[in-house]
């Protein structure tokens, strides 16, 4: 989340954002009275001239070079543009720079930090340990901050670029500053393996249907995560991340839309851009010890951490019982962002956990290769069978459980993961699916397997990314993706579900494993031998930024829409995959 907000250009004000206007008034740069209307059209209308744009954000009125390089170094204080024309439209370009706030980029968010002797400090966390703290502000300027010197530290839900940018430029100016942002693009290289990281993604001939479900009458605030009650038809489970709220809706045979509470737990979750209540899963034998787990983020002082819960439903599985919430495992995590996710009870009924590395942006401390820490793994616990003093048992087969290293953690089902925001398990042969945000320049999707190391952060994909955490090849074995998806296909990567035979779907998908990007909104589909690549096919596009995919009790599939909050079910039957 998995990743998954989004803006293309920060202007870092180390405290103010009036010190960057410091500069302005030094060059006298005078503003326009233009609308942010008229430099939307102007954009929207006229092509505008990228050489002339380069000069724009290289210059000393925009600013823009001071946060951001454009060649992947990714070594300044904002993110790295340098595939900013893969990533987003014209549109979203536009968007980005003219209201900087609709969608700020997880890992760049502004934290404030205050000191014990009441000192203000301001920028974007590039590294943080167990004992100091690292942010960068303007220009990559580099603060280091003892934790133990930290009274309070919050994140800032308005984007460190001013506002009004766009207003020290002309309709041209900015059009070409638009234009520069749409031609930078990754190459297209040859890829160590080119059947897993394809150039070209083709369409099927005639894309599946993709049909409104549960519209805006549902007043849904960024849900992400939906599927239908385990023993109730046509009754569903939707849970929206900033409230802290689980809901059951259902249509009456007249079409009219029923929306009631489950259960409400806003004291319990922390709530940024980033953070809040982020999936649900329900106990196998939910339908008799009505028990249901999620997963979410705390706060407290300045230390942040991650809690799987229980709690139990009423005996006519409608509401929550009231009873307080069972603490399964609570965790501390490094940064805002990059917690994982996906909760799932796996075939064997233990529930496997998606834990993203933590942060900062590259995992600059190793935590996904770190088997002393749960940052960067899946987790595998046992609810059921605990004894008194613990709150879950570790299953004996778990991978690490005998490692020779005291501090290594046993829960650890597999590492070396980015930001697993939602995986799958295939219910016939029992494949576990994961879908892994990339960092610059690939999105991942994986069969995961006991004891595994994905790669991350040493390989991005099927290359290489860092060499300092890697190990030897006689002491480690990496294994790659079954996908890796190059920029210009997505940049926040959904993982799904394997179809298998419904009423809804042709025969063609069965076994078709189905994935989407969020900020692209291209849903795709994947078939595999030995999790090597066979067939990959765009299937469609979805009208909304795909969070999560559900499914019903008859095995359809439906597309959770993070942005306008709709429900959008999957039709494959007029399809054909191939």
């Amino acid at each position: 989340m998995n990743n998954r907000l989004t803006i293309l250009l920060i202007i870092i004000q180390i405290t103010f954002p009036e010190l960057i206007f410091c500069q302005i008034e030094k060059n006298k740069i005078k503003k326009t009275n233009l609308t942010i209307e008229d430099y939307r059209k102007h954009a929207m209308t006229h092509n505008g001239n990228p050489a002339l744009g380069e000069k724009i954000f290289t210059g000393k009125r925009a600013l823009c070079s001071q946060c951001h390089t454009v060649d992947g170094s990714n070594k300044l204080a904002g993110p790295d543009l340098s595939a900013a024309g893969d990533k987003f439209s014209r549109s979203d370009l536009i968007i980005s720079v003219l209201d900087p706030s609709s969608n700020i980029m997880t890992g760049y968010s502004l934290v404030t930090i205050t000191t014990k002797d009441n000192k203000i400090l301001s920028g974007i966390v590039k590294k943080s340990s167990k004992k100091e703290l690292i942010i960068a502000g303007a220009g990559n300027t580099l603060q280091k901050i003892n934790k133990e010197r930290i009274k309070d530290q919050s994140t800032s839900k308005v984007s460190m670029m001013p506002t009004n940018l766009h207003s020290l430029l002309k309709k041209n100016e900015f059009t070409n500053l638009i234009a520069y942002l749409e031609k930078l693009k990754n190459k297209d290289t040859q890829s160590l393996n080119e059947i897993g990281s394809p150039l070209e993604i083709q369409q099927i001939p005639k894309p599946i249907s993709i049909k409104l479900f549960f519209g805006k009458d549902l007043d849904l605030e960024k849900p992400v995560w939906f599927g239908e009650h385990p023993s109730r038809p046509g009754m569903f489970f939707i849970l929206e991340k900033s409230r802290a709220k689980i809901s059951l809706i259902r249509k009456t045979p007249n079409g009219r839309v029923i929306k009631k509470t489950f259960v409400e737990i806003p004291n319990e979750v922390y709530v940024t851009n980033d953070e809040g209540l982020l999936s649900l899963a329900f106990h196998p034998d939910f339908i008799n010890n009505r028990k249901y787990y999620f997963m979410h983020e705390v706060k407290n002082g300045v230390r942040r951490g991650m809690v799987i819960g229980e709690r139990e439903a009423n005996k006519n599985l409608l509401i929550d019982s009231g009873k307080p919430t069972r603490k399964v495992l609570e965790f501390e995590v490094a940064t805002q962002f990059h917690h994982g996710g996906g909760i799932e009870f796996g075939p064997d009924g233990y529930l496997y956990i998606g834990v993203g590395d933590g942060g900062p942006q590259e995992d600059p401390h190793g935590h996904a290769q770190d088997l002393t820490s749960f940052s960067g793994k899946i987790l595998r616990i046992d609810v059921n069978n605990y004894k008194d003093g613990n709150s879950y048992r570790i299953p004996n087969d778990n991978p690490f459980i005998k490692h020779s290293h005291l501090k290594v953690r046993h829960e650890i089902f597999a590492y070396g993961l980015r930001q697993p925001w939602r995986f799958s398990f295939d219910k016939k042969n029992g494949d576990l699916w994961v879908g892994d945000v990339g960092q610059n320049r690939f999105e991942e999707i994986s069969i995961v397997r006991s004891g595994e190391n994905h790669g991350w952060n040493v390989f991005e994909g099927f290359e290489l990314f860092s060499t300092k955490f890697m190990k030897p090849q006689e002491e480690e074995q990496y294994i790659s993706p079954v996908v890796s998806f190059r920029r210009k296909h997505g940049v926040s990567i959904t993982g799904g579900y394997v179809l298998y035979s419904n009423p809804n779907q042709n025969k063609s998908f069965d076994g078709v494993y189905i994935c989407a990007d969020f900020q692209s909104k291209r849903i795709w589909g994947i078939k595999q031998k030995n999790r090597k690549l066979e067939m990959i096919r765009e299937i469609g596009k979805c009208p909304d930024q795909v969070v999560a995919f559900g499914r019903d009790l008859s095995g359809g599939i439906y597309a959770v829409g993070y942005g306008k909050g709709n429900i959008f079910k999957l039709n494959f039957n007029e399809s054909i995959f191939e």
